[in-house]
């Protein structure tokens, strides 16, 4: 019988505890579908005030956890819980750090010592390792925010007993998120001068990266798809880390995200006016009459098709390719629904031809759980016109609720969507190559041209509605690279 791998996890952020993107999903859904093949595993956060509104059930386990700060000796709290799959979850809390209204910054920008309050995480984190007497086999660490973790196991905690021999596992959700502080911070840390001067240490471009500390010091790295592990050591979208991602590619890994079906589920979602299976669809039309009615579009629609939008309003998501051909997209006689904010440019395009279309166009700026819910199964069709996309989520649940993903061929969007054939009956979406506007209507124009041909998009929505993109399959391959790791392998 195979020895039980024991992890843990830091992460910055993980559902239901605190939340700003995806690695929150990922954080909170990964753990307990490891747990489920036989893991010992984890969690370790920092306490945000975030947390206190969750709803969560907390308890105080320590009041004096001794954690390194530069040359002095802090002391935090630790509160503990589990998520509803039972993986035990840590807290390390300070109020100057951790209690805040956001997590990494505000509309004016980051916090100006995030380099003092993730520095103080990561030593926490290993401290707290300790002092409860749990001794991972592996450090899976997630993100800049815990990027100092590997290279203080390759350097002062290297002589610990509780963490000293784990072998640690570097995951990037996105690329873009680098950590960048001051080289005279250095100190901050507790890491020597070496480590910044050294070939490939923390430098970066004269500063310090806490995402090339985890590249460089991890015993592996992952991604969050195959595809953009490969993307991500070519200039074009290596944000200046294709060097060393290059010199690390035999240890650099793409393993697709996961979706939590719990939540993600026409068959069981309660924010729905009628829930539905690729057995019996006919709640989908319910779904969207509904949609129709609450965004106050022409109810001509409920024949034609509504293409749905959830997204952040910027560049990165395509939003700059959507604006060009927005009056194109609504001149096919077709509705369309947005949710999402960002960029004050965009919206204020959005918001300009939602005034101009309001039967054919509906837009809310903003979030709001419950609308993602009930666009998500309204809509006919679902847009994801990404400059980059490091794995993507919302095309996975777009499938599960049979609503047609129109996707960029770029990172994990390239690996989850394959393009429609009618001829064979394959295919589970529609894709675009070239990042152009008129690649992204020609797509467009294909799907809307499918969806009039009945039998044919029947076909599509149910091999849509089956693909298993369960955490559960993603934790499989998690599990396999933790043994090669190791293995040393």
């Amino acid at each position: 019988m195979a020895k039980q791998i024991k992890v843990l996890f830091l992460s910055p952020e993980a559902v239901p505890f605190a939340k700003t993107g995806g690695l929150a999903d990922v954080a909170g859904a990964l753990p307990d579908a490891l747990k489920r093949l036989g893991v010992d595993v984890r969690l370790i956060l920092p306490h945000y005030r975030e947390v206190w509104t969750s709803n969560s059930k907390l308890y105080l386990l320590f009041e004096d956890l001794k954690v390194p700060f530069g040359k002095d000796l802090f002391t935090a709290r630790v509160w503990e819980s589990q998520t509803d799959g039972g993986t035990p979850v840590y807290f390390i809390k300070r109020e100057d750090m951790f209690d805040r209204p956001n997590l990494y910054g505000n509309a004016y920008g980051d916090y100006y010592d995030n380099l003092e309050r993730f520095s103080f995480f990561c030593h926490a984190a290993l401290c707290l390792a300790d002092r409860i007497s749990f001794s991972p086999d592996v450090l899976h660490c997630h993100d800049w925010q815990s990027g100092l973790v590997p290279a203080f196991i390759k350097g002062p905690y290297a002589r610990n007993s509780a963490v000293g021999q784990a072998k640690t596992i570097f995951t990037i959700h996105n690329l873009g998120y680098q950590g960048i502080f001051p080289q005279e911070k250095l100190s901050i840390t507790g890491l020597p001068k070496e480590t910044f001067y050294q070939t490939d240490g923390l430098e970066f471009w004269g500063n310090i990266s806490l995402l090339k500390s985890g590249i460089f010091y991890s015993d592996s790295i992952t991604t969050v798809s195959p595809s953009y592990a490969l993307e991500i050591q070519t200039d074009e979208y290596g944000l200046g880390m294709a060097g060393i991602l290059q010199k690390r590619r035999a240890s650099l890994y793409g393993i697709l995200n996961g979706v939590d079906y719990k939540v993600w589920n026409p068959a069981c979602d309660t924010h729905l006016k009628a829930q539905y299976t690729p057995e019996n669809i006919s709640g989908k039309n319910h779904c969207k009459e509904s949609l129709i009615k609450e965004m106050k579009l022409i109810q001509s629609l409920k024949s034609k098709p509504l293409l749905g939008m959830i997204s952040r309003l910027d560049t990165q998501k395509g939003l700059d390719l959507l604006v060009k051909i927005l009056d194109d997209i609504l001149a096919l006689d077709v509705g369309l629904v947005v949710l999402g904010s960002g960029d004050q440019s965009i919206q204020e395009i959005l918001k300009k031809a939602a005034k101009k279309n309001p039967r054919h166009f509906g837009l809310t700026i903003g979030f709001d759980e419950s609308l993602a819910h009930r666009i998500m199964a309204g809509a006919d069709m679902f847009l994801i016109p990404s400059r980059y996309e490091p794995c993507g989520l919302t095309q996975m649940y777009a499938l599960k609720y049979g609503t047609i993903p129109i996707v960029r061929n770029t990172g994990g969007l390239k690996d989850s969507i394959r393009e429609f054939n009618l001829k064979t009956g394959k295919g589970n979406g529609f894709k675009f190559s070239d990042y152009k506007s008129e690649a992204f209507l020609a797509s467009v124009q294909r799907a809307i041209k499918q969806f009039h041909n009945t039998e044919g998009w029947k076909k599509l929505r149910v091999n849509a509605m089956k693909e298993d993109f369960s955490w559960d399959r993603s934790a499989k391959s998690y599990l396999k690279l933790y043994r090669s790791t190791l293995k040393g392998k």
